[in-house]
């Protein structure tokens, strides 16, 4: 993996692990190479609970990535999740010197340093700190300030950050590997760089990814991102749910539901019933069609109430000009777009990872989005990062941001 064209994504999810190598290309698209993935063990919530047995899981994904690419895998950039995540929006402000009135790139990063000078709880470290606008002299809305004149530099900034230990393991349980972390970056914030244009972000867009244990979600308003965070349920809960419901065991459930469910109730004929074919003891048992149903719909309607009802802290679901975006594994369930349209009241749709070439089957499938997403935002910063030589540099820098 020497050529710097190539970036690996990995996104350990409750679900499953995902790897997936790609190379940037001049015209800016990415090629994916190949896609790894295995049963995720160890995790629960998108958060580690068994360090070692997670680690053998990523060493696994990490593995087929490595056969189905071609590449030997070095390093990587790691999506985290769990309902630890958090975040808010603030500004910055910094007094330029009496003798200078031209902002300069020290300017720059001292205003994003003063913008988390906030109390957050001593537990947690800051993930990311994301610009939305600068203000220079009166004039708002200024999206790069640099060399531009005035008394001083304020800018309005969304943070997130997380508890620090919960991050710190995710990381350790790919430096065990070993394996390099070259960033570590929130999965719906990753989901985001690859669904949505720039167009589409500036006429405000809700992402939601929702995965095996957790529901994410990044939104955005005139380009920038205004509220994120992430919902302790995801397609396991409805899993379980049918497990219970249906009294079936759980790997049963979960394949009724990936090839049978739908959200929609009252499109079956009377009586229509799914018949369970598989699993020693199970087989010839019969289900109801529409209580299968009934069952997704009420977890999936509960979720985006639940989502609904915290988004609506802030003004701005009333200036969604594109609607919502549904991505993860969970969103290929027939019908979500419709009741996520009906719970919130504006446009919605199922969608996966755009301006994408190579492996096809990997980037037309929405519960790849995150790890994909995870390479474009390693080709945004790529560019902007200084040369680092050695594991020292790296992985340093890195603990220093998350302590």
């Amino acid at each position: 993996m020497a050529s710097s064209n190539l970036m690996v994504g990995l996104e350990i999810g409750t679900s499953k692990i995902c790897v997936v190598v790609g190379e940037s290309r001049p015209d800016g698209t990415i090629k994916i190479l190949g896609v790894g993935q295995a049963p995720s063990r160890g995790v629960r919530k998108g958060e580690i609970v068994d360090f070692e047995t997670a680690m053998k899981c990523v060493q696994e994904a990490v593995v087929d990535a490595e056969e189905k690419s071609d590449i030997m895998i070095r390093s990587v950039y790691v999506g985290v999740t769990g309902s630890h995540i958090q975040s808010f929006n603030n500004r910055g402000c910094v007094a330029l010197p009496d003798d200078r009135d031209e902002i300069d790139e020290e300017d720059i990063e001292d205003v994003k340093i003063n913008a988390r000078e906030v109390s957050i709880p001593a537990q947690n470290a800051f993930l990311h700190t994301i610009i939305q606008h600068y203000h220079v002299a009166g004039q708002t809305g200024v999206l790069n300030p640099l060399g531009m004149l005035g008394q001083k530099l304020e800018a309005d900034f969304h943070i997130i950050h997380g508890v620090r230990t919960r991050i710190q393991n995710t990381i350790r349980c790919v430096k065990e590997l070993p394996l390099d972390v070259e960033d570590v970056v929130f999965t719906a914030f990753a989901s985001a760089q690859v669904v949505l244009t720039p167009h589409q972000k500036s006429l405000g867009a809700l992402v939601i990814d929702i995965g095996g244990g957790t529901t994410d979600y990044v939104l955005y308003v005139d380009g920038a991102v205004k509220q994120s965070g992430v919902l302790a349920v995801g397609g396991d809960h409805i899993t379980n749910d049918i497990s219970m419901g249906l009294r079936i065991p759980m790997t049963r459930a979960e394949k009724l539901k990936i090839e049978e469910g739908s959200t929609v109730l009252g499109n079956c004929l009377p009586g229509e019933t799914v018949l369970l074919k598989d699993d020693s003891g199970f087989a010839g048992k019969e289900v109801e069609r529409e209580t299968l149903n009934t069952i997704i719909h009420m977890r999936l309607r509960e979720t985006f109430e639940l989502l609904k009802r915290r988004l609506e802290d802030e003004p701005y679901l009333d200036y969604l000009g594109e609607g919502i975006f549904l991505t993860g594994g969970c969103s290929q369930i027939n019908g979500i777009d419709n009741l996520a349209e009906d719970v919130f009241g504006i446009p919605a749709r199922v969608t996966h990872a755009r301006t994408m070439s190579g492996l096809t089957s990997a980037f037309e499938n929405p519960q790849f989005a995150a790890a994909i997403g995870l390479i474009k935002y390693a080709q945004a910063v790529q560019g902007e990062r200084p040369q680092r030589t050695g594991l020292r540099g790296i992985f340093g820098k890195l603990m220093q941001r998350i302590r």
